[in-house]
């Protein structure tokens, strides 16, 4: 397990950037969350990070050890990928960072694509699935 410690410039970085495009926050990790992996993936690539509120600030993730083994197994048995899960403290609080890289081919998770767009997660169906597939292959 790799622990990183935050600088204080850093974490000032880290807590003036919204949720965006390609940064996701959520407070606990949730299999759901998997989706935004999907989408990450199948998009520019982004961030989640989990112990963190909508504004960046860290609130601890207490089973973080046990979240170090799961996540990374989770995405690569749900989706065949893999993805940096890091670990990172600050001020004695624990989050996870879970940074997907952008994917060439479509990524799916159970059958279903996702994609992110703007701020949001967005399952592809109908016409955007067609295309979304002919621009991949």
């Amino acid at each position: 397990m790799v622990l990183m410690k935050i600088s204080r410039e850093n974490r000032t970085k880290r807590k003036l950037m919204p949720e965006q495009q390609n940064i996701e926050y959520k407070q606990s990790w949730h299999d759901d969350y998997l989706k935004w992996v999907c989408g990450f993936a199948n998009a520019q690539g982004g961030i989640i990070f989990i112990g963190k509120d909508d504004n960046g600030n860290v609130v601890d993730v207490a089973d973080y050890k046990k979240l170090m083994d799961d996540i990374p197994n989770k995405i690569r048995n749900a989706m065949g990928i893999t993805a940096e899960v890091n670990l990172h403290e600050e001020q004695g609080k624990y989050f996870i960072e879970i940074v997907t890289h952008p994917y060439s081919v479509p990524i799916s998770l159970r059958g279903r694509y996702y994609y992110r767009s703007g701020s949001t997660k967005q399952e592809l169906t109908g016409t955007a699935l067609n295309e979304f597939l002919l621009k991949k292959s």
